[in-house]
């Protein structure tokens, strides 16, 4: 991808964002969110069983992980490519005691964005949520690798994303896209299907409509800016992005599934209250191997050498 491209991916993403940075916490961690935030608990304990004494959060939204990290003799930074984000973060740090300048605007793309005030990174934790899913495929391996260098040795990766595989479970349009996109080689097919090739079409017909293909509707935005399913949202094979860690100097890359689902979303309204109940209690064992498909995010843990 050109700078060009990657901009205007980027000036979509921001402008996604831009009118989230005061309410985007009450929204997702708040009271009244629709789920409680598991992944928050799972970060603290991620991050505690660690105990880095210089952490930075690589797309820190309004401070909402990060205001939950700040602890005596840790020092905490953290920048986002959303101004609005950035504003709301640096309230909300201040309030707590950080200095102003612990916060600021940047890329994940961009490696000097990954420098604290004091011109240098060196962190023991580099944490990173609801920022992948906004990443081009083209600048991934930069991305990874900007983390990787932004670690001392030793230090640890705790990045984010969403379960491609998910979709396997989902049985809605993410289903159909990956089936169609990732999963059945159908050009392949076509160019052996010889005589065969009207039953190869009833075939995949059948099978598109196997999904609920209007399910789960689009996300757009609240006042004219576009929607979280209208800028690049992708999601990630986790085991395919844990492979891409290892290949950047990691040494370790595990797993941890968040937000379970008990059943397919889209029956859920049948029982919620059952569906809502142990669909929290999966959450207790973060690498139960059914995370592989019935989590719909997951955190890569990566050390680097």
């Amino acid at each position: 991808m050109s700078a060009p491209e990657n901009n205007s991916v980027e000036h979509a993403v921001k402008h996604c964002y831009s009118t989230w940075g005061t309410s985007y916490y009450d929204d997702y961690y708040g009271e009244a969110a629709p789920y409680p935030p598991v992944h928050l608990d799972l970060v603290k304990r991620l991050v505690a069983d660690r105990a880095p004494s210089r952490l930075l959060d690589a797309g820190c939204g309004p401070a909402s992980m990060l205001r939950h990290l700040i602890a005596p003799g840790r020092d905490v930074f953290g920048f986002d490519l959303t101004p609005e984000m950035v504003a709301e973060a640096k309230r909300v740090t201040v309030g707590l005691g950080l200095p102003e300048d612990r916060i600021w605007q940047g890329s994940v793309g961009a490696a000097k964005d990954f420098s604290g005030p004091d011109g240098r990174a060196g962190y023991d934790c580099v944490l990173s949520c609801g920022v992948m899913p906004h990443i081009p495929e083209t600048i991934e391996n930069d991305v990874i690798a900007n983390i990787h260098d932004a670690l001392q040795p030793g230090g640890v990766a705790i990045v984010e994303a969403r379960n491609e595989l998910f979709s396997m479970f989902t049985l809605n349009r993410y289903s159909r896209d990956f089936y169609f996109q990732k999963l059945l080689a159908i050009e392949g097919l076509k160019q052996t299907a010889a005589d065969e090739r009207p039953g190869l079409d009833t075939a995949l017909t059948q099978v598109e409509n196997m999904f609920r293909n209007d399910l789960p509707p689009v996300r757009r935005g609240k006042d004219g800016e576009p929607g979280y399913d209208e800028v690049l949202s992708r999601s990630h094979n986790p085991l395919l992005l844990q492979r891409q860690f290892l290949a950047h100097g990691f040494s370790s890359a595990r797993l941890y599934y968040y937000h379970f689902h008990c059943l397919p979303p889209m029956v859920s309204g049948h029982a919620p209250r059952l569906f809502r109940e142990a669909s929290l209690l999966m959450e207790a064992d973060p690498q139960d191997w059914r995370g592989l498909f019935m989590a719909s995010a997951f955190f890569i843990v990566a050390q680097r050498v």
